[in-house]
């Protein structure tokens, strides 16, 4: 059996945990400047602190730590080290260049931990998620107040990059393509036809049910208009991806448990795909942190157990093994969210 093949039985039979947040474990390093640098980069001009990508290159035993440390408390999926991974993203620190060699390393070291826990416990296999973040462009708002028609990026530059992205995590070894934390729709259009781009050209099935790459959607509610940053509701977005045969759609980021139930619910109750809910350790105080503890963060999230809405759960902004621990032991307690297809009267 494929990892696929192993990944599709289980999704079927438990609630999949993901990792938690790269960032906020990344910060309890204190790194500094050299940190960020390789041998290559030594005399590179611009600043580098905060290119987290780019420690899959400077620091591995750093990405590689936090991996480990998500996976002993119980992640099934731990995602790749990629999140601004794009040559798009890297340009704002002059790396583009590095882009590939960043996916491919950061894919290889999350395939090293994973299948360093799966031979200590086969019977609990782990996976790897190739993380593919929105970059820092949308394809769909302007960011000249005063011209609302400029784009500061087109269509076929962002599938151009995530292409790259894509051949690099997949190069490395990842289990699954991830496009998360999705603010404009457009942008992940772009990733799902570079994804079928690169699938066509390596002749992997587009549908993971015919031993494809599974590939996993999650958008972004901004506030409490309950709609992407690009204007849609969660029931408009889910619709915009739905031509892609995902092993899974769901939410991510900006709110916290409490905040993202409701929209939870919509594509619980509408898509024709697993769903996936990773929200942040409720919402940021006054000074951008977020306070909410483990056992909090569980509790909320419950509810979304009790109410059978998800398949796959884990953790987004501030949160840290310990939350990904809670949650865990409370998934084991439920049944995942079972798939009704109306439509075909299959299930």
């Amino acid at each position: 059996m494929n990892r696929t093949e192993l990944l599709l039985r289980l999704s079927k039979s438990k609630i999949l945990i993901l990792d938690g947040a790269m960032g906020t474990m990344i910060q309890r390093y204190h790194l500094e400047e050299k940190d960020f640098r390789t041998p290559e980069l030594a005399n590179h001009p611009k600043p580098l602190k905060g290119n987290n990508d780019l420690l899959s290159l400077s620091r591995p035993d750093v990405i590689k730590d936090i991996h480990r440390a998500y996976l002993e408390v119980g992640a099934d999926i731990i995602e790749t080290n990629t999140f601004s991974g794009t040559s798009i993203a890297q340009e704002d620190y002059g790396t583009q260049h590095l882009a590939y060699a960043i996916n491919f390393q950061s894919a290889k070291i999350a395939r090293e931990v994973a299948d360093e826990f799966t031979a200590k416990n086969p019977d609990k296999p782990r996976f790897v998620a190739g993380a593919i973040g929105p970059t820092n462009k949308t394809a769909s708002i302007s960011p000249d107040l005063n011209d609302p028609g400029f784009r500061a990026v087109t269509f076929d530059q962002l599938a151009s990059a995530f292409k790259e992205q894509v051949e690099g995590l997949l190069d490395g070894g990842v289990d699954i393509l991830l496009a998360e934390t999705i603010i404009d729709t457009l942008n992940a259009k772009a990733t799902l036809f570079a994804i079928q781009e690169v699938f066509e050209e390596r002749n992997i099935p587009l549908n993971p049910e015919e031993g494809g790459i599974p590939i996993m959607i999650s958008g972004t509610i901004t506030d409490a208009s309950g709609r992407t940053l690009s204007g849609q509701t969660t029931e408009a977005f889910l619709i915009s991806v739905s031509h892609v045969p995902l092993f899974s759609v769901g939410l991510n980021c900006a709110l916290g448990a409490k905040e993202l139930r409701p929209y939870l619910k919509v594509l619980s109750e509408n898509a024709p795909f697993l769903v996936s809910a990773y929200p942040n350790a409720g919402l940021p105080n006054e000074f951008g942190q977020y306070d909410q503890g483990a056992l909090e963060m569980a509790a909320q999230i419950e509810d979304f157990l009790k109410e059978g809405h998800v398949n796959i759960l884990g953790g987004c902004c501030g949160t840290t093994p310990a939350h990904i621990a809670e949650i865990a032991k409370i998934a084991q307690k439920y049944s995942p969210r079972h798939i009704e297809l109306a439509a075909t009267g299959d299930e």
